[in-house]
């Protein structure tokens, strides 16, 4: 057979492909615990994370969340921070501990074959942490120093006063730190804290990569033999209160040359029927750098080095943000462009080259996600934390296929009115 080298293979396009998560095993330990592994990859590595229901949305206190997260592995009645952080470092593994604003992780990276060695560290972590005194005392300060200097720069102000104007500076997702309520936090408050919402009858446990039964007995052995309390989670209940008056200005920084602008609204999350329509449509405008929002105002009008919107679901609620720093001389223009755009989508259909672009864009990063196992469980651990299944993937996935842009327009007319809008523009 002679071989043909003078005609290319075909170029696919990604809408083209089919489209399968791969299945996880769901189990239980033997005190009921679940845990969700992925065997997958061919490196002997694996990414287990543990989350809980620790976020900012359960704070009683606030700021005491991201601070728990903080200092969570900073000390047991065993080990000294030094003596954790030793450890881990002689496994060469990594932890990471984050607070979001509904959940709090717990993430290891290390190689399979230490994870006998590394999974009673982490469940010293989880279920023996004192918060140190003099450690609290630390994170504390470096918290103050942190945000003194973060307030100087108008993006980090723009951020915190965007989602205060949404949300409303009482709610969860809208309250902001500030000096004195870091210098409020205790160890008491920590502590308190950490053993409600660190309870392990809260945990989710994730685990991929080239893990199978064994790497499962091997968690089973450390996780599997604790006492379950299933104490119950006090539920709290929030409804934002949004700004009454929709635009602001705030000077930061009398000699500032450069302004922050942040504009959006409230948006329902994921379970929603409009939310995956909406991440086709807010990706056609300032999703991706090939957006309507990136062409006008970076590539034509020359007034940012970068413009997007992005959308944030939460648990219990969620929103649509604009966000791009300019030269202060060009922000007021700047603000406009970005409502012409919306007008725009508002008042014209998308053409179908643009629009076959955007879903091969959402669809050509969904094939990168499915290509390793860390990329996999997270898609996993999104649906899973949100009480959806693989049904609302393979839905999703066929509206980025088949979505029309007489469906778009529809969408726009919906969510993208400047008048629903919050504006915020910081110098």
């Amino acid at each position: 057979m002679v071989l043909d080298r003078k005609t290319p293979p075909r170029i696919h396009d990604a809408i083209e492909f089919e489209y399968k998560l791969p299945p996880v095993t769901e189990g239980r330990l033997d005190n009921g615990l679940p845990l969700y592994w992925l065997n997958a990859g061919v490196q002997d590595v694996v990414e287990m994370d543990w989350v809980f229901p620790a976020g900012i949305w359960y704070e009683q206190k606030q700021a005491v969340a991201q601070a728990a997260a903080g200092l969570i592995k900073n000390g047991t009645s065993k080990r000294t921070s030094h003596q954790i952080h030793e450890a881990l470092e002689f496994y060469g593994a990594n932890l990471k501990v984050s607070a979001g604003n509904d959940f709090s992780t717990i993430t290891l990276y290390s190689l399979t074959k230490h994870l006998p060695q590394l999974l009673p560290i982490v469940f010293e972590i989880i279920t023996d942490a004192i918060f140190p005194q003099e450690e609290v005392e630390i994170h504390k300060r470096n918290a103050i120093d942190r945000l003194l200097v973060s307030q100087r720069q108008c993006e980090f102000v723009a951020n915190q006063q965007i989602d205060a104007l949404l949300f409303g500076d009482k709610h969860p997702y809208g309250r902001y730190s500030k000096k004195e309520i870091i210098e409020a936090i205790t160890r008491e408050d920590l502590i308190a804290f950490y053993k409600n919402h660190y309870d392990l009858s809260r945990v989710k446990m994730f685990m991929s990569g080239n893990v199978a039964e064994q790497e499962v007995k091997w968690v089973n052995e450390v996780f599997g033999k604790a006492a379950i309390t299933n104490n119950p989670l006090i539920e709290q209940s929030y409804q934002p209160q949004e700004a009454q008056e929709k635009k602001h200005n705030l000077l930061n920084d009398q000699n500032g040359v450069q302004g922050a602008i942040r504009i959006g609204r409230l948006f329902p999350n994921r379970h929603h029927p409009d939310f995956a329509p909406m991440v086709v449509l807010n990706t056609l405008f300032g999703g991706y750098f090939g957006s309507r929002l990136m062409s006008n105002i970076r590539e034509d009008k020359g007034y940012t080095y970068g413009i997007y919107s992005s959308m944030s679901p939460y648990l219990n609620s969620g929103s649509l943000i604009i966000h791009t720093e300019a030269g202060r001389d060009v922000l007021e223009a700047a603000v406009k462009e970005i409502y012409h755009e919306m007008d725009v989508l508002c008042n014209e259909k998308a053409d179908d080259d643009e629009l076959l672009l955007v879903k091969n864009y959402l669809l050509g990063n969904m094939l990168g996600d499915l290509d390793g196992p860390f990329s996999i469980m997270q898609r996993w651990r999104t649906l899973i934390l949100n009480d959806m299944t693989e049904a609302n993937f393979n839905r999703n996935v066929n509206i980025y296929k088949t979505i029309t842009a007489d469906e778009l327009q529809t969408l726009a007319q919906k969510y993208l009115r400047a008048s629903d809008y919050h504006e915020i523009v910081v110098v």
